[in-house]
């Protein structure tokens, strides 16, 4: 979301994100002296007077005196949708947005600079017991406060109330729990927790361990800092107990990195299978298979974790889409493994799951994948039927173009021998198949879910589009097929350019950002698209190449 990576490298030292946070908060000049503002466009950076160098990032501390022309930029391209700015209105604006998160993660749990922010806990505490005396003093006898202790305990209890209340106002996030016998829901940010305390007399606990932890850390207290996190994860238990369970195991998730290790065991699948080709090693072509399961194993256990940990089906937003698309081509490749024997499968399988994954890691650097559902998505049934089974569609038009790619290749390389080119055209064409099947049946739930939500069942929306060019294009190859127009090159040639289709369909209507179902606008997508369209149709275009005759060892 800041710096659009989960380290940030600065001065020879690497941050985690959390390292970096705790910075932000205890020590405000060090962190204002970090580059972690990244700035690409070169009109933005022409208008800020900033050189562009090779690092592209940019402290706090360089932007602050360039924070009004910012701002007027900002604000002129916040009038416009989203989809009608330009390249610099984007870059402006996100710059904008990002120093506003900058400064409200900085004043989220205290304000900034303060000295020791144990000792001004247990000062305002006892402002507040002689302020709110002085003040009902006041009020009973209806005039001026009749001492000068009374004038300074209220004097002092204002400058607390301005303080705080600026704090209640720039929080970014609502960490103090809620007092009991509140609602679960009643969270407040330590400013809003602080105001509330002049009223009831007592400071949270929340707060006071926040302030310890605070405090500790700006002295690299590490012993202080441990005491005041364990107090608060006792209170924090004590009130919530299965969202602390809920929260210990994604933390522990997140460690052990599921999806992480998939993808290095689907590397592997591709070294191993690769090396039993080359080597005609029927070894090594099981020991690939046997990576690749394990690898969906990995894949597996995120998937389901994921699933436990929302309470939902697999696919809420983009994010689990790339996870989810993934593990059905790696499950429909192992599967098809198991069948011919040949390590084609596994190998196009691997390569799917790994790409993927990639996906999946770069959508995640947009905040968190275990986000809030949105309004249009949220309802089980719909998301267990409709987008799982057009997802799985997406998976197989990519399984049998990946196939398709293992079938250009072998071909214009002269490794295509007879029985490696029966095998892949029976796979790729039972996949299609698959493909057609669930997407079609998909498109027809995803008219009944509009048919219920909005009242009609096809309204030509660029998502609808994209969905219904898939079960066209699918159809059109298999008619082809069947008519006679194209034999197995020409067949392999359109299973690529598939994935040309699903690709858009799949992201390119989000960039359009308009249309009932545009709940995942994306704009920087746009160039990956263009060029994963190139490569598709520069393979596709090796179709109409002279092949290279096998020879006779060919396996």
């Amino acid at each position: 979301m800041m710096h659009g990576k989960q380290t940030l490298k600065d001065d020879g030292q690497r941050l985690l994100a959390s390292q970096w946070l705790l910075e932000l908060m205890t020590h405000p000049q060090k962190a204002d002296a970090r580059r972690v503002f990244t700035i690409h466009d070169p009109d933005l950076l022409g208008l800020l007077g900033l050189k562009q160098e090779k690092r592209k990032a940019y402290a706090f501390d360089e932007l602050l005196p360039l924070v009004e022309k910012i701002e007027v930029q900002a604000a002129r391209a916040g009038r416009k949708k989203p989809q009608e700015r330009t390249r610099f209105e984007r870059a402006v604006f996100s710059l904008q947005n990002r120093l506003m998160l900058y400064r409200r993660l900085q004043s989220s749990l205290g304000v900034p600079g303060t000295e020791d922010y144990e000792q001004e806990i247990d000062e305002f505490e006892i402002v507040v017991t002689e302020g709110i005396a002085a003040f009902r003093t006041h009020m009973e006898a209806g005039s001026d406060p009749q001492t000068v202790t009374d004038s300074i305990a209220l004097a002092r209890l204002g400058a607390f109330f301005t303080r705080y209340r600026r704090l209640a106002k720039i929080a970014y996030y609502k960490a103090v729990l809620p007092p009991p016998g509140a609602s679960a829901d009643a969270w407040t940010s330590v400013g809003e927790s602080l105001l509330m305390s002049m009223r009831s007399g007592g400071i949270s606990p929340s707060a006071r361990f926040y302030a310890g932890m605070l405090g500790a850390a700006s002295r690299s207290d590490n012993v202080g800092f441990d005491k005041a996190l364990a107090g608060y994860r006792i209170t924090l238990e004590d009130r919530f107990p299965s969202a602390v369970r809920k929260a210990k195991y994604e933390a522990w998730l997140n460690h052990v990195s599921p999806f992480y290790r998939g993808m290095m065991l689907y590397v592997l699948t591709v070294l191993l299978i690769a090396a039993g080709w080359l080597l005609a090693s029927e070894p090594l072509r099981r020991a690939g298979a046997w990576a690749l399961g394990f690898g969906l194993f990995a894949h597996t256990f995120g998937l389901l974790s994921r699933m436990l940990l929302e309470m939902r089906p697999p696919v809420t937003n983009l994010y689990s889409s790339a996870v989810f698309v993934g593990w059905c081509g790696v499950l429909g490749g192992l599967l098809l493994e198991r069948v011919h024997r040949r390590g084609i499968a596994a190998f196009a399988a691997a390569c799917l799951g790994f790409a993927t994954l990639i996906i999946a890691h770069h959508l995640s650097m947009a905040g968190d994948t275990l986000e809030m559902m949105q309004a249009v998505l949220d309802s089980n049934f719909w998301l267990g039927t409709h987008v799982v089974t057009i997802t799985i569609g997406y998976s197989a038009t990519f399984l049998a173009g990946t196939l398709a790619h293992i079938y250009l290749f072998r071909r214009l390389t002269g490794s295509l021998d007879k029985e490696t080119k029966q095998s892949l055209y029976q796979m790729t064409y039972g996949v299609i198949c698959f493909a057609l099947l669930f997407s079609f049946i998909g498109t027809i739930l995803g008219g009944i879910w509009a048919d219920q939500s909005w009242g009609r069942f096809w309204g030509w929306d660029p998502k609808e589009n994209g969905a219904f060019l898939i079960v066209v294009w699918n159809a059109m190859i298999l008619h082809a097929r069947l008519a006679g127009r194209v034999r197995e090159t020409g067949f392999m040639g359109m299973a690529v350019f598939g994935n040309i289709v699903t690709a858009f369909s799949w992201f390119g209507v989000n960039m359009l950002g308009i249309g009932l179902h545009s709940y995942g606008f994306m704009d920087k997508a746009f160039w990956w698209i263009i060029a994963f369209a190139a490569v598709e149709l520069v393979v596709l275009c090796t179709a109409g190449l002279r092949p290279r005759q096998p020879g006779p060892a060919s396996a």
